[in-house]
Formats: C-alpha cells, structure tokens, sequence
C-alpha cells in the first residue's frame, strides 16, 4: 500500500477520531443492537436495521483510519530543510497576479484539506503547480475558468 502523507496537525486529528469510533461510536452502536433486538422480531425491526448499518459505517471508518495510519508518511514542516521550496507540508503566501488579491495556503494530505482553513490537498491543481516553486516564481494553476497565474510571495516551515 502508498504512502498517506499527513502533517503532524492531520495525524493527530485522524488519531482522535479513531479514539472516538472505538471508545464512543463503537459501544453505542452495540448497545443499540442489543436494544433493537430485546424488541422481538428482527425481520421487521427498522431499529435494528438502522443499528446494523451504523455498525457497518463505524467499522468501516475505524478500518479506513487504521488503514491510514499505519501508513502514514508524517510530516513535520517545522523540521523540513528544502531550502526555500515549496514542498509538502509548507505554508506559502501567493499573490493572484491578475486580481493582486494575496492568500495563504497550507499543502497538506487529503484528508486534511479545508481550502476555508487555507489547507490544500497536495493532489490539488495549485498544490502541483507550487511544488518545487521558491519565492519570487510564478506558478501556472490550470482553474475551471482558464489558467490563473500566482506568484510565491514567502514560503514558511510552520
């Protein structure tokens, strides 16, 4: 299997949830099964229908994560020696070279991206064209409405 990237940041919040589904998520779907089935006939029974399909999606998470996990590549920005690079796990200022509007980004794993976080996947369009890039470069990000143009304002190892 691959490896996940992930930054310190989205290992955790991954580690977190699945504490959650095995301590919280996991027994309550069991007491429910059992709750369900006190009820008599499983044949008819639309709680314990709603109970075993919980069930499915709570495994099926925790196996997804654990999954993950045990294939994670964890990155740590502040450790990274890229000598100005945009690489994984960087935090980049750009400016739009066409509107002059300046954002911030993170480059994180898939699972962690929230562009409303400023976090973008590292299989996002502008994360591929910002690999590699340093300050001052101008990267070319293929957008649905025609390519757009950023220029690499500061790269930052946080």
């Amino acid at each position: 299997m691959n490896k996940v990237p992930l930054t310190v940041r989205g290992a955790e919040l991954l580690k977190d949830e699945l504490q959650r589904l095995k301590s919280v998520e996991r027994p309550a779907v069991i007491e429910a099964i059992a709750e369900a089935r006190s009820h008599g006939d499983l044949s008819e029974n639309a709680e314990y229908d709603a109970a075993k399909e919980r069930q499915g999606f709570v495994e099926g998470r925790i196996a997804e994560l654990e999954g993950k996990l045990s294939n994670a590549l964890i990155v740590n920005p502040a450790e990274l020696h890229a000598e100005g690079r945009v690489v994984f796990g960087t935090t980049v200022d750009l400016m739009d070279l066409e509107t002059e509007d300046e954002v911030t980004y993170q480059i994180v794993g898939d699972d962690e991206a929230d562009i409303k976080q400023g976090k973008v996947s590292v299989n996002s369009p502008i994360a591929r064209a910002l690999i590699g890039k340093e300050e001052g470069d101008v990267a070319e990000v293929m957008a649905p409405g025609g390519i757009r143009e950023y220029e690499v304002l500061n790269v930052k190892y946080i």
